[in-house]
Order: C-alpha cells, then structure tokens, then sequence
C-alpha cells in the first residue's frame, strides 16, 4: 500500500532541488505567449520567468501604448553614404548611450548633408534613445538636448505620450525588471539584437504622479553632476593644451614624405608608408620644443607587464575595454571566478596605476586606477604604467590627448589585430609637464570623478526606487524618502 506522505515528502523534495537548479518546467502554450514564440531555454530562465511573474500582478502598459511614435536609422545601405567630419553634427553611436545618462565625449560628427538624408535616426529632446544591437545592447537615456543630433543604425527612438515621463520609464528599463525583458527578448545566435516591435512589447508598470516626478528628479539632477564633471574634464584638457602650446598648432599639409632607406627602415625598422606620415613628425617636433623638457615613455614610465595568476577559487572585478568610460572612468564591471576569467585576463592593478588599451581603434580607452579599483583584474590588451615624474592624472590626460593618440596610432602594426608592441610605446615622447599644473590637472580630474562619481550614486538610487516600488509598494519608497528628508 502506498504511504502518502512519502509521496508529499518526494514532491517536497523534488520541488527544493529543482529550486537550486536552473531549471524549469514551461507548457508549449506559455511559449506561444512569447511575441516572437520562442522555445530556446535562455528565454525561460526563472529570474525572466520570474520578472514576468511579477509585471502580470501590476497596473503595467506595452510600450506600445505609451507611445506616439518608434523609429531608427532606416535602410543599412545609407551608411555608405555617411560623410563625417571632424566638425559638425554629433552623431551618436551605441557606445555614447549609458544606462540613464548620454557620454558626450568621444563623439563623431557629420556633416549637413548626411544630416539631413539621415532624417529617421534624428534624436529629439524627450525622446528614449534604445540601443538595439552590439555589446551595448539594452542601454537606455532620454535625449535632454535642445538641439537635433543624429544616430546610428543601432540606436531606437521612442517619442512617448504627453504626460508620460520619459525619465522614469528609462529608469526602470535601466532596472533589472527592464533589463531581464530586454535580455529575455534579445536573439542568441550571431550578434546580439533586439528589434522595435520587441521594444514595443516591452512592459512598464506606472505609479502615481507624484512617484515618477520623484524619479524624474533624481535622473535631471544626475545629468547635470554629469555635466559639471565634464566641464571639470574638459578643463584639465584645455590646461594641458594651452600649457603645451597645442591651442594654435597647424599640421603640415604635404601628404607625402621622402625618406632615405638609412632614416627610414635602418633606423626604425618599418617599411609601411603610414608610418613615415608627415603628421607624426609635426608632433614630434611640437613635443620637443616644450620647454620643460620632454623624455620617452619606456625611460619616464614603469610598465607593469608581469602575468598575474588568478587563484581559481577567489572572486575578481574585471576590467574589459567596454568597461572604460571617455573620462577614464570604470563602470560595470563583471565579477568573476577565477577559475572563470578568460585567459587573457592577467593584469592587477593598483591605485595609482593608468591602464592604456594596445589595440588600434580603441587606443582611447584609458583609466585612472582609484582606491575604488584597486586589486581588480584586468585584461592584457591594456598596459599598466605610472610614473615618479608625471601624477596619475596628468598621465591619463596625456595618454588621451590627440597628439600621442596619434603616435600610438603611428607604431601600431599587424595585420589581423593591429596593436602596439611595447618597444614601439616605449618610443614616444612625453612632456614632462612642470608641477604646479600637474596639480591643477589633478585637482581638475579629482574634482571631476567626485562629482561623476555622485552622478552615478544618484542613477543607482533611482534605479533601487523603481525596484523597490515594484517589490514592495510606491507608499513604502515615498514613505522611506520623506523619513530621510530628500522628497
């Protein structure tokens, strides 16, 4: 005779060992319920299945009937057609979207023409500006410009409905129960994407007035430490250039070179015509005649190129090129196993410590190492230095500047993976800028990582208030902000 409570207890237990799993029973009549009818397992992971959960027991609304209008770039073939310029149109690529905020720096620009024929990828003020493909997929800001700018083809640009608040709806796609959507929605195979019709179905749910324009607040004034950083950064740019004599600098405009083979390849070893462009010469030049002096960076530098072993059993921050802001900041970084971290992985750093990317077209990505980032990992496509010369600041700033940008560029080599080798980094010339501006340039960058910094306390605030609200009731989120006195 079967006993039932040996059959309760079976069930009991299965119930507790399929909860410490990722694993998950779904009826074929759930997955029809999915836009896109999607039966691969990523898309019914239980934290998605869970958020879902969740969404069904709120007042939520799609997108779809928040909006007035979605649109992007439009046909692929236009970006053949694109002319940009050194001056001009911002024209806004997946990287300069932010979670809740728009990187202003390291932007490209187009000209008028370009422009105007690019008209379904305008951004507008107020709009939400999705990224839909890459790396940055699932970033989410509102445009807060007063003037039009363009975009790329990755970039969505949903115009909601009057009254309906921009900035809350960002900030809660920029949440977990936003991004589990998106990241549920997503294609697995080739490049991650996710198109405007799954944007569309995208779930919001809305509380009160009164709670979204507290969400609204926080996000605006976050925008504008963002912006107080950036004029702190830009600052210390301006300083070092002025100081350099850089302002005024005009470039030669012969775009050949004669060179003999013995000043050429028997002093340097390179043979490739780029190499031997007028331009870098120019800067060189420039460099030398500051007046402070100038050395190489092998002699004014210590590279830090020692392999760091990775115990298997500890857990690591690693730092990845997609981790590193146009500032020289940090952000999002994944933590990691050791037993997990990819191979190349086998750099630490220090506070104090500037990493420079090696890789050609990415040679702009340098940080500033804070105590925030000290002992994190990070990956040997980045070189580790600093110097007794030159504080950590004004290195990075120098590192960034536009005339030794151009000379890494200069000794990059490879054909598959272009980088710059060591020796070659070794090779160019650094000012040794005189100390009383090397303090303002680190007073300036300090300053503007203070404020940064803050800015992004703020976003996460927000994002914790939209979570909390969901979780827990918007009573308890306004309720637990006037007991601190900040509504």
């Amino acid at each position: 005779m079967n006993d039932p409570s040996a059959t309760e207890f079976d069930e009991a237990y299965y119930r507790k060992l399929m909860d410490g799993l990722e694993v998950i029973e779904i009826n074929l009549s759930i997955c029809k319920d999915i836009i896109d009818f999607r039966i691969d397992a990523s898309t019914y992971k239980k934290d998605y299945v869970n958020t879902e959960e969740i969404l069904q027991a709120l007042n939520t609304y799609s997108i779809e009937d928040k909006m007035r209008s979605i649109q992007n770039f439009g046909a692929y073939s236009l970006c053949n057609d694109i002319v940009f310029t050194d001056d001009g149109i911002p024209f806004l690529m997946t990287q300069n979207i932010r979670h809740n905020y728009i990187d202003w720096n390291d932007i490209r620009y187009v000209n008028q023409e370009s422009h105007n024929m690019l008209h379904k990828s305008h951004c507008k003020k107020g709009q939400l500006l999705v990224t839909m493909a890459g790396e940055y997929l699932g970033r989410v800001a509102v445009y807060d410009q007063d003037f039009i700018c363009s975009s790329n083809q990755a970039i969505a640009k949903v115009t909601l409905k009057d009254g309906v608040s921009p900035y809350y709806v960002a900030t809660f796609l920029n949440s977990r129960y936003g991004q589990n959507q998106i990241n549920r929605l997503r294609t697995v195979t080739g490049q991650p994407n996710i198109n405007m019709a799954l944007i569309k179905s995208l779930k919001i749910p809305f509380f009160s007035d009164e709670f979204s324009e507290v969400i609204e607040s926080i996000v605006m004034y976050s925008n504008e430490m963002f912006r107080r950083a950036n004029n702190s950064y830009q600052e210390a740019e301006k300083l070092l250039i002025d100081t350099l004599g850089f302002k005024d600098f005009n470039l030669q405009t012969e775009q050949y070179s004669i060179k003999s083979l013995k000043n050429s390849f028997g002093n340097t070893g390179r043979l490739d015509a780029e190499f031997y462009q007028t331009e870098y010469d120019d800067f060189v030049k420039k460099l030398k005649e500051y007046n402070k002096g100038c050395g190489l960076i092998g002699d004014i530098c210590t590279i830090k190129d020692e392999n760091y072993n990775p115990d298997e059993r500890e857990e690591y921050f690693y730092i990845e090129l997609a981790n590193v802001g146009s500032h020289g900041d940090i952000s999002d970084c994944d933590r990691i196993l050791g037993k997990d971290l990819p191979s190349r992985a086998r750099r630490k750093v220090h506070t104090g410590d500037v990493i420079i990317s090696s890789v050609e077209g990415s040679l702009s990505k340098c940080a500033l190492i804070t105590s925030e980032w000290d002992s994190y990992i990070c990956t040997n496509g980045f070189y580790v230095l600093n110097s007794d010369l030159i504080n950590s600041e004004t290195l990075m700033i120098l590192f960034k500047s536009r005339f030794v940008q151009v000379l890494m560029k200069r000794g990059c080599s490879g054909t598959i993976l272009s980088a710059i080798g060591k020796d070659e980094l070794c090779k160019i010339p650094l000012p040794i800028i005189e100390n009383a501006v090397q303090d303002k340039i680190k007073k300036l960058i300090t300053d503007s990582n203070v404020v940064r910094k803050q800015g992004k306390e703020l976003l996460n605030e927000a994002i914790q208030l939209v979570e909390f609200a969901i979780e827990s009731g918007e009573g308890a989120v306004l309720k637990h902000k006037l007991e601190r006195g900040s509504l």
